[in-house]
């Protein structure tokens, strides 16, 4: 049997493998040096089993996803990943689940270039916490209290199909076993818009910032109130998934607006940056959509592609709910 220490050695440990921190795993704690000048951003976020993801998911795509919705954080805040550690709870130590684990979550991490720098384990409920940390410029933040009326509205890539997996594991409604599996791409492995997030700030183009982790319409709503203005989004603007966008018009609207689960971000920007945002956006290959405008007016207006108000009564997920 694996013991707390051989688990962490085995499977998290990565010998010779280049670091950014100044002293790593195996210390009471982590030292990270952030480049001088420069402001940490720190996020951290848990799964829990049964209420983030089914009992028994992949391994892999658990290990890819858990480490994606933190650098999601990051990238809504332009920030630029330095490392992470991992809490981790679980029920058993299986050797299996650990190397699919640890291998779909140092996938991800070597993409972005990005180390773990320590954590914990312990036997319980299976539950994984991931700390985050990065890196932005002062005054260059992308912060949810800067949304300016006039500002446009803007999507990163495209929402939706995660919740139609959802949906369709559910049985909520009926999928063909290729559109499920297309889908489920989109819930399982999302893809941080780093990049996108990370020029955003940099080149000052944005305002204000959230990635889309609970639906659009509840996330663009933290914006609006710390930033004391209102919206109109055009819900027909919306860019669908590939399979949800051969759904009906309603579906598409209800799971566009607030489906949840996309990690795709929401940000703000000056009529005047329209042309430098394509380009930016443009130069990491990430479509970006423009779907409404930042109002004086408070409250969220919801209107059709002929800007008609939408009596659509739509939520976002709450971690609270039943």
């Amino acid at each position: 049997m694996l013991s707390e220490f051989d688990l962490i050695k085995q499977y998290f440990v990565r010998p010779h493998h280049p670091t950014r921190a100044a002293l790593g795993i195996g210390d009471d704690c982590a030292l990270l040096a952030p480049t001088p000048g420069m402001q940490l951003a720190i996020s951290s976020d848990m799964l829990v089993e049964g209420r983030h993801f089914f009992a028994g998911a992949d391994p892999r795509k658990l290990g890819h996803k858990c480490l994606a919705v933190n650098l999601s954080d990051l990238a809504a805040m332009g920030a630029r990943p330095l490392g992470f550690t991992l809490a981790l709870a679980l029920p058993a130590a299986e050797r299996g689940w650990l190397a699919g684990f640890a291998e779909g979550l140092f996938a991800l991490a070597d993409a972005f270039n990005i180390e773990l720098i320590g954590g914990d384990t312990t036997k319980g409920p299976l539950n994984i916490c991931i700390t985050v940390f990065g890196e932005v410029a002062p005054g260059q933040a992308l912060r949810r209290d800067a949304a300016r009326a006039g500002d446009d509205i803007w999507i990163s890539g495209t929402l939706g199909d995660a919740r139609l997996a959802l949906a369709g594991y559910r049985e909520e409604l009926t999928l063909t076993p290729a559109a499920l599996e297309a889908a489920a791409v989109r819930m399982h492995t999302p893809v941080p818009r780093v990049e996108l997030g990370s020029l955003l700030a940099g080149q000052r183009l944005a305002h204000a910032a959230i990635d889309i982790s609970d639906g659009l319409v509840g996330d663009l709503g933290h914006i609006l109130a710390r930033s004391g203005v209102g919206a109109t989004l055009q819900v027909d603007a919306l860019p669908p998934g590939a399979v949800l966008a051969t759904r009906e018009t309603a579906l598409r609207r209800a799971f566009t607006a607030a489906g949840g689960d996309d990690y795709e971000l929401c940000f703000t920007a000056p009529v005047s940056a329209r042309a430098a945002i394509l380009a930016a956006a443009d130069s990491v290959a990430t479509p970006v959509s423009r779907v409404g405008t930042i109002d004086a007016q408070a409250g969220l207006r919801l209107v059709d592609a002929a800007g008609q108000e939408l009596g659509l009564k739509l939520s976002s997920f709450d971690h609270f709910s039943a």
